[in-house]
């Protein structure tokens, strides 16, 4: 099981904040350093200073680290076109070394849509989007050297496509694929995902989700252990009951958020980690940390918490 962080950079923060967060996760031992791609603050501030394009930011935190996982929790396909960011997700995996992971998935936030202009058609619509995505994107990084992808879609179409530039990764950086769909979703993950990953579920909503993509693996032929589990949630961790309460998400959180969190002392998230693995079987876990500022929580995390979960024959 590795441990990555989790970022909320359109409630505001720069560069400079996320590079210091992806410096320490790398100097204490987490796995990944992820961020969401959102452009408008849901929670109806301002976000200062603004947000930050998540594919920029990765490239640039390619530089500036060395070991650990870089990636999007998750990017909107309405928000590039499929060839352009397969040209944006590959160079980014070029600039870091093969460390990129992409999470993709339909888009659902109307408001930040209709902030900055970008078209927000029916669910249906962006699934079938979505769909075609996934299979561009997989067919360009298959394409082997000095041959030529062509695509022919209801919503895209790609004609003598040279396939370049070529990921480090082959055939192509991970592709997470994510959320509560009963259907389409599942089916999605059997037939392009690396990672299925949930956020803010309940243990008993993910048990049974990850069981409707093990049969939509079964039914795509693939072995459903061939898919790892991943599970999102907020971290309010503390030594003490103030440290927590000040940590904790407000009251005007969603609730699948705020009852969902790994929220309490080490010892506390330690045992409700463990009430996870036990009953899901995750691979992964990715901790939403709200406040960048607030390094010392990312610290305590690993110092207090990754040990005893190595020591209870979890690897951390």
């Amino acid at each position: 099981m590795d441990f990555r962080i989790f970022t909320e950079p359109e409630l505001g923060a720069g560069y400079s904040e996320l590079l210091r967060v992806a410096r320490l996760a790398e100097e204490t031992g987490f796995e990944g350093f992820f961020r969401s791609d959102h452009v408008l603050a849901m929670d109806g501030s301002e976000g200062l200073p603004g947000p930050t394009d998540a594919w920029t930011t990765l490239s640039a935190l390619g530089r500036e680290t060395t070991r650990i996982r870089l990636g999007t929790l998750v990017t909107a396909a309405t928000f590039r076109l499929p060839g352009m960011l397969a040209i944006t997700v590959a160079q980014a995996d070029e600039m870091c070394g093969g460390r990129i992971e992409l999470g993709l998935g339909a888009g659902w936030f109307a408001a930040e849509h209709a902030a900055y202009g970008i078209p927000f058609p029916s669910v249906h619509e962006r699934f079938d989007r979505f769909t075609e995505q996934l299979e561009i994107l997989s067919g360009l990084w298959a394409t082997p050297p000095g041959a030529r992808f062509s695509y022919a879609g209801t919503h895209y179409t790609l004609t003598d496509c040279p396939a370049l530039p070529r990921p480090v990764q082959q055939p192509g950086p991970p592709v997470i694929i994510g959320g509560y769909g009963p259907r389409r979703t599942p089916a999605l993950a059997a037939r392009f995902a690396a990672e299925f990953n949930l956020t803010f579920a309940s243990i008993d909503t993910a048990v049974e989700q990850f069981e409707r993509v093990d049969a939509a693996c079964r039914s795509a032929g693939r072995e459903p252990a061939n898919l790892p589990r991943s599970i999102g949630q907020t971290l309010a961790l503390g030594r003490t009951d103030a440290e927590i309460a000040e940590r904790a998400l407000p009251a005007a959180a969603p609730e699948n958020m705020r009852t969902n969190a790994l929220a309490g002392s080490p010892a506390q998230v330690v045992d409700a980690i463990g009430r996870w693995r036990e009953r899901t079987g995750i691979d992964r876990l990715y901790l939403q940390i709200l406040d960048l500022a607030d390094l010392g929580h990312i610290e305590l995390f690993a110092a207090e918490v990754m040990p005893q979960l190595a020591a209870e024959g979890t690897p951390g």
